[in-house]
């Protein structure tokens, strides 16, 4: 599978109808246009890598070295997102090129990151969906509370990973293995198949999936231990897992 990736904003989710006429779910992203501002090389950096810029924006948007970097570059777009990608074309692009939404096609296999919704500071119930206590039997007003934290004089301390209350949301969040479902060149959009992290207007990064589909091949699941349904009639077992 070719790599590839661009820069999106997320415009909302909307459905859409498919050939055979069944309501498919889309996010909505507005991908690129995504300038080359940068190519790592592996004799300089020890890697192989480009930078995209986007989401044009004035000067006073950015900070000197972003400014500086973009002249380096001989950038004349004040971009202000930037980020890294790896892509198989490395050797075809070069600084000032420009990658648009028929980068992807219909049907790619894409991994869609973005930074999630903050919800601010919630308790164990909302963040981590834990049980409340009991409402009846003198509960008390302590219902939604973390509750015990399990440590007595071994180890005299609350262990790491211990969930309680704190800050939910607003951190990098990756969906993996989304469908493109349609693509539209000319207003740089595309349509992908299920939710992607983030609030409308939110930057977004799709890359080709890092999952790989697993071909089940035609004798997974036989059993050769005879105690085992699959090991005494193959046929039946395996016409049962296909």
């Amino acid at each position: 599978m070719e790599k590839k990736a661009i820069i999106g904003k997320k415009v909302g989710m909307t459905q859409i109808f498919d050939e055979a006429g069944k309501v498919v779910p889309v996010t909505v992203i507005e991908a690129g246009p995504c300038t080359v501002v940068q190519k790592k090389t592996a004799e300089k950096d020890g890697y192989e890598a480009i930078q995209l810029g986007y989401q044009p924006t004035t000067e006073k948007h950015l900070t000197k070295g972003q400014l500086g970097h973009l002249a380096k570059a001989g950038v004349e777009e004040k971009l202000r997102v930037l980020k890294e990608v790896d892509v198989d074309k490395y050797a075809e692009l070069n600084v000032g090129d420009v990658l648009k939404a028929d980068t992807f096609a219909v049907g790619d296999k894409v991994d869609a990151t973005g930074i999630s919704k903050g919800k601010g500071y919630a308790g164990v119930v909302k963040r981590y969906n834990a049980q409340r206590t009991p409402m009846t039997h003198g509960g008390g007003p302590v219902h939604r509370h973390a509750g015990s934290m399990g440590s007595t004089s071994t180890p005299s301390r609350i262990r790491k990973g211990k969930i309680g209350a704190g800050q939910m949301g607003a951190e990098q969040v990756t969906v993996q293995n989304l469908e493109v479902v349609k693509v539209d060149p000319e207003i740089n959009l595309l349509a992908v198949k299920g939710a992607i992290p983030g609030p409308k207007g939110g930057i977004v990064v799709i890359k080709s999936t890092a999952k790989v589909n697993v071909v089940k091949q035609a004798g997974a699941g036989i059993s050769l231990n005879p105690q085992k349904a699959s090991g005494r009639n193959p046929q039946k077992a395996s016409a049962r897992n296909h």
